[in-house]
């Protein structure tokens, strides 16, 4: 499945905007992205394996809200950061 990074994140991806990547769950794909990207998952969920305040998951185009989402092997997930500051 296609996985579109965010920018916050490309230091984590060697600038890659997208990878290419596999899971059955959104669970499941954070760690076979922090097998390839280390410490890429830590700033996406917390040590509570909550995803953090400021990240969503879209998945082929809706929101998913839970890292039990299942997914296909076609299946486009967006992580998208939301920016913050003031």
């Amino acid at each position: 499945m296609r996985v579109l990074i965010p920018s916050p994140l490309f230091s984590y991806t060697g600038g890659q905007r997208q990878v290419e990547a596999e899971g059955e769950s959104l669970a499941r794909l954070l760690e076979m992205l922090e097998a390839r990207y280390p410490g890429l998952r830590h700033r996406i969920v917390d040590e509570q394996d909550r995803i953090r305040k400021h990240i969503r998951f879209f998945v082929n185009g809706e929101m998913a809200e839970r890292l039990d989402r299942a997914l296909g092997s076609g299946d486009e997930v967006m992580i998208v950061a939301a920016l913050s500051g003031g």
